[in-house]
């Protein structure tokens, strides 16, 4: 399975992703934001990159950056 990443700028805009796409109900993992990506916030979101084009419009202005599996 081929997925996405989120990063944010904060906690408290990763805590807000969260709570945005569980009340979508989309499927998602909160995880420590890979060695391979640099970022201010250590928490990023792992997606089905299947998604993408849904996360990133209920996300717009939440999310620093969105990674591709193979992170881009």
């Amino acid at each position: 399975m081929n997925y996405g990443y989120i990063t944010f700028k904060s906690v408290s805009f990763a805590m807000k992703a969260e709570s945005i796409l569980k009340k979508k109900g989309l499927v998602f993992k909160m995880i420590p934001v890979p060695r391979s990506i640099s970022t201010d916030c250590g928490i990023s979101i792992r997606f089905n990159i299947e998604d993408k084009e849904r996360i990133q419009s209920l996300l717009e202005g939440v999310y620093e950056k969105i990674y591709l599996d193979p992170i881009n």
